[in-house]
């Protein structure tokens, strides 16, 4: 059969980092014949070709080419493509990891759409990945309608023949940013671009010991000297213009002005900082035109003005004032909603710890040339941020905390200004908040914490959804909703809010239930239970399907059940199957979606009555009596051993 994807992993010195790695690609949904997996050795000397060698000496899927140490990835991810034979070439790092339906999914998008590129939705472990870009599927993208451009990374498919027609290939060398060149070609000259935003198609990692290669300090002469030959590649393929401006205006952005800015910039050696100043005042002279900057947030037009006027004291002044400020988020009402999560908060910034404030009314300008100095940069931006008000906007992220795939929820917001009393006119600037959190969106099991992302002014920030006053925490019952069981709680000690989904057991609440909450009439159970669960709407009163389960003495019965919305919660119904209980005592648990089995706090006992519910006996107390027997039964055989040597002593002196 045909191969239909090519994987090649250009490796060097990775240890126990690529485990992960090898693991995701073999156990790929897509069939085994139908994908092949190209590690290129490049020069380790550590154990990993032994362990690759003997990895395709087992495996049909696995070929390893070994080849001289050539100091950085393009040369390997070129042998790589020389050595594929699949319509698509996908490119994954050594110590990073796939989905496992990753070359499935982006294969099957690829060829649906016809695309010379396929994008896969990226999860950052401790490090940074594009969040824009996979707010949702883009069939048909391109760097004008979709912010492809702020994705430079490799890690993506490409249709071999269309890099075999255009002639591209990775820059080879020791050196930088050559998936920036090569991406950005690849980008400007493919016929269609397809972009999966619903799957996590790729895992960005960070090593525990940093020592991935975009971490590691660098000459910042070799950095901007390969920054240049990507803006080239725009020259090349662009007109000048809006376009050209806007594509330039990433690399202003990202790779210069972000360097510059608060927290980031500070932290750097000073001797440092300023070299790397200085080199990225050379490119924004040479390269950029007034437009690329114009086209900023309020904050980095100032910042990229101070570096085009060599200002670095002042760079060092606003990055000092804007290490100051932060984003908060404060719940307000936390509630089930017939199958959905809503989630009230607002949102504001904040500087120095408190309520940041704006002078009201402004009248904003242009930024003609860079601020005067500090107070005129800050009042500049202070202006600037209020006229924007109106464009600011609130989301909230749930983001699964062992694997950092995220996903933006559904929100509805207002803007609201707030005068500040006593502050001579002053106001904050205040986003109320409502999402709507469908269950069904969340990918996997495990616990998801909430994200809340403000744009407003010059600032993208994000932060979790709490802390809030331990009186004041709304308390919503876990629902059983779209195949999984949602247990909303707060995060100790910091009481952020954040999602269980399909692991909680003992805080799910099911021990407040009572032997005399059940009622059995006949061979009809009825139990409410803490649990919320969406109406099903299908005006027939069935409810959603579970099951009960009824164990005795290693028997057990699945017996058909129903839970239908009750006040706050759910009332289980079933009917149980009396001629097959007998008079025994059967423990019971709720059987949900997973399937995963909930032990309740009642058993059913038959008795001259009937069927009746009573307090199931605690797995503490099984523990205990367990204990207790093998504790007699130890003293028992203990005597008898006794005994029996006794005995035979007495044996022998005769």
């Amino acid at each position: 059969m045909p191969v239909k994807v090519s994987v090649v992993v250009p490796v060097y010195n990775p240890g126990v980092y690529v485990e992960d790695c090898i693991e995701s690609l073999l156990r790929q949904s897509l069939p085994p014949d139908e994908y092949e997996v190209i590690f290129v050795d490049d020069g380790s000397t550590d154990d990993t070709p032994a362990r690759l060698d003997a990895l395709a000496a087992t495996d049909p899927r696995v070929t390893v080419v070994h080849q001289e140490n050539s100091g950085w990835s393009g040369k390997p991810r070129n042998v790589g493509i020389a050595a594929s034979r699949g319509e698509y070439v996908m490119f994954v790092d050594n110590d990073d990891y796939l989905g496992d339906e990753a070359l499935e999914r982006m294969y099957g998008y690829g060829v649906a759409n016809a695309a010379d590129v396929v994008v896969g939705k990226m999860a950052g472990k401790g490090r940074s990945v594009p969040v824009e870009l996979f707010r949702r599927n883009h069939p048909r993208a391109t760097v004008e309608n979709a912010p492809l451009i702020d994705s430079l990374t490799p890690h993506k498919m490409f249709r071999r023949a269309f890099l075999d027609d255009i002639g591209l290939r990775f820059p080879e060398g020791r050196r930088r940013l050559e998936d920036h060149v090569f991406v950005t070609e690849a980008y400007l000259r493919a016929s269609n671009v397809s972009v999966i935003g619903d799957y996590v198609c790729y895992y960005h990692v960070r090593r525990d010991d940093a020592s991935n290669a975009g971490f590691q300090r660098f000459d910042p002469g070799g950095y901007f000297k390969n920054l240049r030959e990507a803006l080239d590649v725009v020259e090349r393929y662009t007109e000048p213009g809006p376009l050209r401006d806007r594509l330039f205006r990433r690399w202003l952005r990202v790779e210069m002005v972000e360097r510059m800015r608060g927290r980031r910039f500070l932290a750097m050696p000073a001797d440092w900082r300023r070299e790397l100043f200085e080199e990225i005042h050379q490119v924004v002279v040479e390269r950029f035109g007034p437009d690329v900057a114009a086209g900023l947030q309020p904050t980095q037009q100032v910042v990229a003005a101070l570096i085009t006027a060599g200002r670095y004291d002042d760079v060092e002044a606003f990055a000092e004032w804007e290490a100051g400020i932060a984003l908060t988020a404060v719940p307000e009402h936390v509630a089930w909603e017939d199958g959905t999560l809503r989630v009230g908060f607002t949102a504001e910034y904040t500087s120095a710890g408190e309520p940041m404030t704006f002078a009201a009314d402004p009248a904003p300008t242009p930024l003609d040339g860079p601020p005067e100095d500090l107070a005129a940069a800050l009042a500049w931006v202070g202006a600037d941020t209020v006229a924007r008000f109106g464009q600011a906007t609130a989301d909230l992220l749930l983001r699964e905390r062992a694997s950092g795939a995220q996903y933006f929820q559904q929100v509805e917001f207002a803007r609201e200004e707030m005068p500040e009393p006593g502050a001579d006119g002053r106001v904050r600037l205040l986003l109320r908040a409502t999402a709507a959190v469908d269950p069904a969106t969340l990918t996997s099991d495990g616990l998801w914490d909430a994200f809340v992302r403000v744009k407003l002014g010059g600032w993208t920030k994000e932060c979790r959804l709490g802390p809030t006053p331990r009186g004041d925490r709304p308390a919503p019952y876990a629902g059983m909703v779209g195949g999984h069981v949602v247990l909303p709680y707060w995060t100790a000690p910091h009481a952020n809010l954040a999602l269980d989904v399909d692991r909680a057991t003992h805080r799910l609440g099911l021990d407040a239930l009572t032997p005399d909450d059940v009622t059995i009439v006949a061979d009809r159970l009825r139990a409410p239970l803490p649990l919320h669960v969406p109406d099903a709407g299908t005006g027939t009163g069935t409810g959603t399907e579970v099951s009960l389960r009824l164990t005795s003495s290693g028997t057990t019965h699945d017996v058909s059940a129903t839970l239908s919305p009750h006040g706050p919660g759910a009332l289980l119904e079933a009917v149980l199957p009396l001629g097959e209980l007998g008079r025994a005592t059967w423990r019971a648990a709720l059987g949900t979606p997973g399937p995963r089995f909930l032990t309740l706090p009642f058993a059913l006992r038959a008795g001259a009555g009937g069927m009746r519910a009573v307090r199931a006996p605690h797995a503490g107390t099984l523990r205990r009596l367990v204990r207790r027997a093998r504790r007699r039964l130890g003293t028992v055989l203990g005597r008898t051993e006794a005994r029996l040597r006794a005995r035979a002593a007495r044996a022998r002196r005769r």
